[in-house]
């Protein structure tokens, strides 16, 4: 009844999140328990070399996922929704979303599944003394100037993707300081874009047909817990054109997908962190203090509230193993012998579990796209094994559920073996871990540490968001956001813990010396 009550009275709060394949909606009510949901499942084109998402789809998607959700309530609840006490939009962090002073878009929408900035990366990351990761908007900036694409004297703004479907509902150029943070380097003493880089920047572009300042084309940094606009009517109508849906919600700063998945494992205190794992796998270790060293594979970005975290981002993560997957799918529809999707799952999981620890010489790249962690410009998925490798199916298939962490171990080894970071409490969410065995086993034995999924965590980044919305609208405005998480939230709420064990990781390490030196192989097939 509470839940009809919240959505009747307007106190309910929506989370929006664009993923890589699929955009989500959660409505969560007064206590922060999801009440429905509704989904769109889409995916990225790879159009003239470019990964890429129309705008159209965007504004589709957006729209379809939205209207699901109004059903579901009306399903579930027996009444409409008709507004709400806040609004959260979240997106794939990075990419490069440029238009000019009349709003059009200037070139396609690149994505942070792109590897073609490496020379700008390069650049700016020696002229900052900071790591600048391909995928970040700056990166895809620079990178257009030095083209000299005919764009960049036309550039009056660029944004993230969930900064532009904010200023689609809103009219609002604004976003979190956790997204913002994967588009310029963050001062985190100001938790504003640091300023002697941007002063840098502009003296690398004088002389070029770039003539804008950075400061004027960048979306304004808006606070977590204060309001970043609110649904105008333009915006209502985009998002539910049968005019149910009211303008004037008010909406939290947009934020990335990383950050929404802080929010949504309560990892936002120094020493604890997540691994996001579906179509891209990432970690997110909050620090007590800058890293001593600037280190390629590590980024640096924010929490929502401003404080530094080590990032450790790979491309590429179950696309591989859902082929697999699919294919022994295949081939048991053709045996007469077919199983329902989830069911194939379950089995090829079981399988995998009963895997050798070092998957018996067995090794698999899973690389759909290249991975700056490794140095490996393009992708392409590879399988290889000496001829007196023990190949069997449950080796295989431990093998591709290894391939899902194991670049991600790479960069997470740099950061525990190197810059000495300890782990006390790491949380996972994700595709991946639909079914936890032995997805969550491998990921504490790649780590070295105690990984949590939290009954919540599969609601994702779409539940994150909406706690942020939540926040927002909260009525102690002197209470911080982790309080506000720890105690209305996460207060007692429960989650299951696996431990490393040490044959798996004594298998882990085993395999990641042959993963490495393997490395020069999967390279060669991707140049072909």
């Amino acid at each position: 009844m509470n839940g009809v009550n919240d959505i009747r009275d307007g106190k309910a709060v929506i989370g929006i999140e664009f993923g890589s394949t699929r955009i989500k909606a959660v409505l969560v009510g007064s206590d922060n328990a999801p009440l429905a949901s509704g989904v769109f499942d889409w995916q990225n084109e790879l159009a003239d070399g470019v990964w890429t998402y129309s705008l159209d789809k965007v504004k589709e998607g957006l729209r379809t996922c939205f209207a699901d959700l109004m059903n579901n309530v009306e399903k579930q609840y027996g009444v409409k929704l008709t507004t709400a006490a806040g609004f959260g939009i979240s997106a794939m962090m990075h990419g490069y979303l440029a238009f000019d002073r009349d709003g059009e878009l200037l070139v396609p929408f690149r994505t942070w599944r792109n590897t073609m900035t490496e020379e700008a990366a390069d650049k700016l990351t020696d002229a900052f003394g900071f790591n600048i990761p391909q995928r970040w908007s700056i990166a895809h900036l620079y990178q257009a100037i030095l083209n000299n694409e005919p764009h960049i004297g036309s550039i009056a703004f660029f944004t993230t993707l969930a900064g532009y479907v904010h200023w689609l509902l809103t009219g609002e150029k604004v976003i979190g300081v956790g997204d913002a943070s994967g588009m310029f380097p963050i001062d985190p003493a100001a938790k504003g874009y640091d300023a002697q880089m941007m002063k840098r920047f502009g003296e690398l572009t004088e002389g070029t047909a770039f003539t804008a300042k950075l400061a004027d084309i960048l979306p304004a940094i808006v606070p977590v817990g204060e309001c970043a606009g609110k649904l105008t009517a333009e915006g209502a109508k985009l998002l539910d054109p049968t005019g149910v849906f009211g303008a004037g919600v008010p909406f939290c700063p947009p934020e990335g997908d990383a950050q929404t998945g802080m929010a949504a494992t309560n990892s936002i205190a120094p020493k604890t962190g997540n691994v996001s794992a579906g179509t891209s796998i990432f970690a997110m270790i909050v620090l007590e203090k800058n890293l001593a060293s600037v280190h390629r594979e590590i980024d640096v970005v924010t929490t929502p509230d401003g404080a530094p975290v080590a990032m450790v981002h790979c491309n590429s993560c179950t696309t591989d193993l859902d082929a697999w997957v699919n294919m022994f799918g295949g081939l048991l529809t053709a045996a007469g012998s077919g199983l329902p999707k989830g069911k194939q799952y379950d089995l090829l999981y079981s399988l995998a579990a009963n895997g050798d620890p070092d998957c018996g010489g067995v090794i698999a790249y899973n690389y759909y796209a290249g991975e700056p962690v490794t140095g490996t410009q393009s992708g392409k998925p590879l399988v290889f094994r000496s001829p007196d490798s023990r190949f069997s199916i449950e080796n295989l298939m431990r093998s591709l559920v290894y391939s899902t962490v194991a670049t991600l171990k790479i960069g997470m080894d740099i950061l525990t073996d190197e810059e000495k970071i300890a782990l006390e409490r790491i949380y996972a969410h994700g595709g991946l871990f639909k079914t936890p065995v032995p997805s969550q086993n491998v990921l504490a034995a790649a780590l070295g540490a105690d990984i949590t999924l939290m009954k919540s965590a599969g609601e994702g980044g779409a539940w994150g968001i909406a706690l942020l919305a939540s926040y927002m609208a909260r009525t102690d405005r002197a209470e911080t956001l982790a309080a506000f998480l720890n105690d209305k939230v996460f207060a007692g709420m429960q989650g299951s813990t696996v431990s490393p064990a040490q044959s798996d990781i004594d298998g882990i390490r085993a395999y990641m010396t042959l993963y490495r030196a393997g490395l020069a192989a999967e390279k060669a097939a991707a140049a072909v």
